[in-house]
């Protein structure tokens, strides 16, 4: 299955290339065509996947696979994890595969909230931290176009 996707990327562009790079870096993560970044896990003695969601940046997404491979295989899984020191403390092992997805979105959307008001043009997050009105076209738009490249 790699060997196809890596077939594929070696005729991409040089700036495409990048982003297929950090695809590969990335663990548990995957990019849609229209530019979301998506995560999921397998749930370890199962054929199941855990869906950890739909994310603008690849490392909120890898954060997320992250959380819920610690919580799946425990901290005996930090060696295999993206981000090995972003792990929230509060985390636990045996924990449900509901309130794994709940702590994995919550931990992913934390960093996509921040990554993206980093990215965000100059008067577009108001003083409370809230999106200006109208500014989420621009958000998108500039999230997209940061994608591609």
């Amino acid at each position: 299955m790699r060997s196809s996707q890596e077939g594929s990327s070696s005729s991409s562009s040089s700036s495409s290339h990048g982003v297929q790079q950090q695809k590969k870096r990335l663990k548990g993560i995957r990019r849609r065509k229209w530019g979301k970044w998506v995560s999921e896990i397998r749930v370890p003695g199962t054929r199941d996947r855990l869906w950890l969601g739909s994310y603008s940046n690849p490392e909120a997404a890898a954060i997320a696979y992250d959380t819920a491979m610690f919580c799946l295989r425990g901290p005996s899984s930090v060696t295999h994890l993206n981000f090995p020191m972003c792990v929230p403390d509060f985390l636990e092992i045996n924990m449900s595969p509901k309130s794994i997805q709940i702590a994995a979105s919550n931990a992913a959307m934390a960093i996509d909230y921040e990554l993206t008001k980093m990215a965000a043009p100059e008067g577009v997050i108001d003083n409370d931290n809230t999106v200006k009105e109208g500014a989420i076209q621009v958000l998108e738009t500039q999230i997209f176009e940061d994608g591609d490249q």
